[in-house]
């Protein structure tokens, strides 16, 4: 069985020492990554590599990015950056191929502050991947969309979902399209196994130096085929 994960960062040349050791200790076959915040040239593709995992990686200056690791071989890149809007310079979205399984790692907006322009471009970047996501069904191949979606989809996705009424990633728009997605036939991997068990993939960590538990969101998803 295939083993994936996603993680974001949130700075991978800060965090590389950590991605390395949790490498080590996880030995997840493939890893999709978030928030590389490195142009191209900076990307520490050769620690990686030193680690046992090949890369490819869509990086961008101080912000964004996205990258796809294997363990023990190099990935097949199939496509940079999303269809749709070729004035998106923004680097969220990166796809390979690995034993047969496409893999699609991404970085959808936050949104906030919510509403106003950097809301109306999730939604926009959103309606791209919905209509792509439709042409990865169609091709029929084994397919993962893997990363943080920076939406909250329901309210047992929340520790307290009252705290995010006013927040970009619990907004209803943004639920929608999620749910949207669903509809056409992606699989939420969490909830098939996990249909009602409050699990979270973020926390605010800078909370009286620690996790405020209260603050967990499940907002980074696995939507598969």
């Amino acid at each position: 069985m295939t083993r994936i994960a996603t993680f974001n960062l949130n700075g991978v040349n800060g965090r590389l020492p950590v991605l390395i050791r949790w490498l080590g200790q996880t030995n997840y076959d493939i890893v999709c990554l978030q928030e590389l915040k490195t142009s191209d040239e900076k990307f520490p593709a050769e620690a990686i590599r030193n680690a046992g995992y090949g890369a490819v990686w869509h990086g961008q200056k101080s912000y964004n990015g996205v990258a796809v690791l294997v363990r023990g071989k190099e990935p097949l890149e199939r496509r940079r950056g999303l269809p749709g809007d070729p004035d998106d310079t923004h680097s969220r979205y990166i796809e390979v191929e690995v034993d047969g399984i496409v893999i699609g790692c991404l970085y959808l907006p936050n949104g906030n502050p919510a509403p106003g322009p950097k809301f109306d471009y999730k939604l926009r970047w959103f309606d791209r991947l919905i209509s792509y996501s439709q042409v990865l069904l169609r091709e029929g191949s084994p397919c993962v969309l893997c990363g943080d979606y920076n939406v909250v989809p329901t309210p047992i996705d929340a520790a307290v979902p009252g705290r995010w009424l006013g927040d970009a990633v619990y907004f209803p728009e943004s639920r929608q399209a999620y749910a949207e997605m669903l509809g056409y036939g992606w699989i939420d991997g969490v909830r098939r196994i996990h249909p009602e068990k409050g699990i979270y993939t973020y926390w605010n960590f800078s909370y009286r130096g620690g996790f405020d538990r209260s603050s967990g969101l499940r907002m980074d998803h696995l939507l598969v085929t």
